[in-house]
């Protein structure tokens, strides 16, 4: 397997099982995808947060918001790994509870990830919603 293939198929199945997990109102499996090292950014959809003091508590707040997912796609557009960096751009299809109100949203996000310690870990991400 290529660098890219092992890339891809991580983002295929643990990234997607996080995200998975924190649409059902679990942030741990997303945060323990993500650098502890600096710089670490979030440009959201709903709220910005820089540093590890800032991720930690947008991942928890949006733990508390979301539930009861019934489907959560990543749909990659494009992706590289150029050594150990590497980034993704794709559209999020999801649906879940948020605020305990159904909602089904997609949303454009871009990740940029840096190999730690041979593993992959986000290191900033910006989603906005999708126009159509």
């Amino acid at each position: 397997m290529t660098d890219d293939d092992d890339f891809l198929a991580w983002i295929k199945s643990a990234l997607s099982e996080a995200e998975l997990a924190l649409h059902n109102g679990d942030p741990r499996p997303r945060r323990a995808l993500w650098s502890r090292t600096e710089p670490v950014s979030v440009l959201g959809a709903w709220r910005n947060a820089h540093g590890q003091q800032e991720i930690d508590a947008l991942f928890e707040a949006l733990g508390e918001s979301f539930s009861d997912c019934t489907s959560y796609v990543f749909e990659p557009l494009s992706y590289d790994v150029v050594g150990d960096m590497a980034y993704t751009e794709g559209l999020e299809h999801t649906s879940a509870l948020v605020n305990g109100e159904p909602r089904t949203y997609t949303l454009r996000a871009t990740q940029v990830y840096r190999r730690e310690s041979g593993a992959w870990r986000v290191a900033h991400r910006h989603a906005d919603a999708a126009g159509d």
